[in-house]
């Protein structure tokens, strides 16, 4: 090793060949992440025991409507043998989830909402975790279910890696023409819809729908001999129904109501028009003063009018929510291709531009409509702004870390040059962690045909691998420095016999590392943190062994300084400008007979 090390060092050729393999592999494994062959993500995804299927069918639809959607999701549910049970929730959201905290399953209430709860046999007992099975059944259970009622929204809800989002993609779009806004929201729809990745697009905006007011007219109500009250009361009666009667009983301490209303089939309406509403009013009749029977439609009068959709709004501002999920990609990737084509689309009927300022995020655009001139701002939020944020702190942080010793390197060494070394030391263990995504995503597509993704934990490694790459540097470089000063050696032989010395200390370091991280590794979650840490530690390594020593032996700062104490100058008073100028002269004169050469 010392042989090998010291011929490295010897002739410049051979120093310029391992800086360029190490600038090389630098780049090669950096240029990885924009060329794809290294996927970013800010966590893999859970394999857990259960999941959520969330049912919106059209604001007007009826809770029968509703439940033929969810009766078709369980009837397809038990083909899966995986399946043990399942829960429906109709007009109603399911028992708070980690999840559902932040999806606003507790406000659901309504007849066009519904949950379905599936439970999955252990996932340590079978062999396809949760999001395959949610990969493999959403097309089939869409193409089934998802067009026995128009406007239908089904939803895969899968326990999250990390913290809860309300969707991994949202768009937020802001404006005061609310009929603007509804257009707009179905145009970036549509390019979500065709956005490759992206599934479960959902618009969070009640439909448009005509409804139909029963108006009494109270003259001709007195003309017939009957009363306003009567005709209110028979229709509710009718139609919601109300108790009319109790009845008493031993069996119970309190009086059991009786409930009046027309049957199912009676109170259907047959078509959604005005003329069918009127002909089911005209089979009800009431029976006046005189005792003649006349009928509803006689004395009550149908007006249609357009739906009142809810109005939402966020910091005083209406908006509406468009929402999407990553269908077993990571997040960044269909956003980038998603916003590129958005902003084509979006072109031909808006002015868009980049939204400027420090607080923003980087992917906002403003829009203004070329035809009403009505402005608008698109916001992108949910896990893929989460992530984003995560990995420029992560960055930041990293950035913060390597600042911070490099400073601490100065004060110890009194040197920029050695205190360099370090740092660049520290910061190559990268090619290792970025290269070993790679290696683990081949593995990873061979063995179970899913990616295996740079996340929020590799970063952590990363980090953490710092400390360790930095170890390395300072035993080569002390020991280095000892070596020249105490014994008087050569720097490259010097620099050759502490990396030939302290080679094992340093593999035995890594191997520690690498033995300690393997279990890690496999995990779900923090793979990508163990993964970091085996190769960032390979790497770190060799660049420790071979590279660091070129840059050492570059460095002036590693010859004895002008206070070495075998200097000769015993007597404090003699540190003088004289003093040290024969200590610098006398530092260049070999101590031993074998190097004179």
């Amino acid at each position: 090793m010392e042989d090998f090390v010291y011929k490295i060092l010897s002739t410049k050729r051979n120093k310029f060949i391992v800086i360029m393999i190490v600038l090389m592999t630098m780049v090669g494994s950096v240029m990885m992440i924009p060329t794809n062959l290294v996927l970013a993500r800010m966590l893999p995804g859970k394999s857990a025991n259960t999941f959520t299927i969330y049912v919106d069918t059209a604001t007007n639809a009826s809770i029968k409507e509703t439940k033929s959607v969810t009766t078709c999701i369980v009837n397809y549910m038990t083909k899966e043998k995986e399946v043990t049970d399942m829960e429906v929730f109709l007009g109603q959201g399911a028992p708070l989830d980690y999840a559902g905290l932040v999806k606003g399953s507790a406000l659901k209430a309504l007849k066009n909402q519904a949950e379905i709860v599936i439970n999955l046999t252990d996932k340590h007992h079978r062999d396809e975790p949760s999001y395959m099975m949610v990969h493999r059944i959403r097309p089939e259970i869409n193409k089934a279910c998802g067009s026995l009622v128009p406007n239908t929204s089904i939803r895969f809800t899968e326990m999250p890696s990390g913290p809860p989002t309300l969707a991994t993609i949202v768009i937020e779009l802001y404006g005061k023409n609310d009929e603007v806004l509804r257009k707009t929201a179905k145009n970036v729809s549509s390019v979500l819809k065709e956005t490759e990745g992206l599934v479960d697009i959902d618009i969070m905006q009640d439909d448009l729908y005509t409804k139909y007011d029963l108006v009494p007219d109270k003259e001709k109500i007195i003309r017939s001999g009957l009363s306003v009250d009567q005709v209110n009361q028979i229709i509710f009666l009718a139609f919601q129904g109300m108790p009319i009667a109790v009845k008493n009983t031993r069996d119970q301490q309190d009086q059991i109501p009786i409930f009046l209303r027309l049957d199912e089939k009676t109170r259907m309406v047959e078509f959604d028009t005005e003329d069918a509403l009127l002909n089911k009013l005209s089979s009800l009749k009431l029976m006046n003063i005189k005792g003649m029977m006349v009928p509803l439609s006689e004395i009550i009068k149908v007006k249609s009018l357009n739906s009142s959709p809810t109005i939402f709004r966020k910091n005083l501002k209406n908006m509406v929510t468009i929402t999407a999920e990553c269908d077993m990609v990571s997040q960044v990737y269909p956003l980038l291709e998603a916003r590129d084509m958005m902003i084509k689309k979006l072109w031909k009927k808006y002015d868009v531009s980049k939204v400027e300022g420090i607080n923003t995020f980087m992917f906002d655009l403003n829009l203004v409509d070329r035809k009403t001139g009505a402005k608008m701002l698109l916001r992108w939020d949910g896990e893929m702004k989460v992530s984003l944020d995560t990995f420029r702190d992560l960055g930041g942080a990293f950035i913060s870390a390597l600042v911070l010793m490099f400073l601490l390197m100065v004060v110890y060494y009194k040197s920029f040059a050695l205190s360099g070394i370090v740092l660049i030391g520290s910061f190559l263990s990268i090619i290792g962690v970025i290269a070993g995504h790679w290696v683990a995503d081949k593995f990873s597509l061979f063995m179970t045909d899913v990616n295996f993704f740079l996340t929020a934990t590799s970063l952590i490694g990363f980090i953490s691998l710092m400390g360790i790459s930095a170890r390395s540097s300072l035993l080569l470089i002390d020991f280095a420095k000892s070596l020249i000063a105490d014994e008087g050696l050569e720097k490259k032989r010097a620099i050759a016999i502490a990396t030939a010395t302290r080679a094992k200390p340093i593999m035995l370091t890594a191997v520690a590392i690498i033995l300690g991280s393997l279990l890690l590794a496999t995990d779900p979650i923090f793979g990508g943190l163990g993964v970091a840490l085996i190769f960032g530690s390979m790497a770190a390594t060799l660049v420790s062994l071979f590279f660091i020593p070129v840059l050492m032996d570059n460095a002036r700062a590693m010859m004895p300084d002008d206070h070495d104490h075998s200097s000769g100058c015993e007597d404090e008073e003699d540190e003088g400008t004289w003093c040290r100028l024969a200590n610098n002269i006398k530092s260049f004169f070999p101590k031993k007979k074998e190097d004179c050469e």
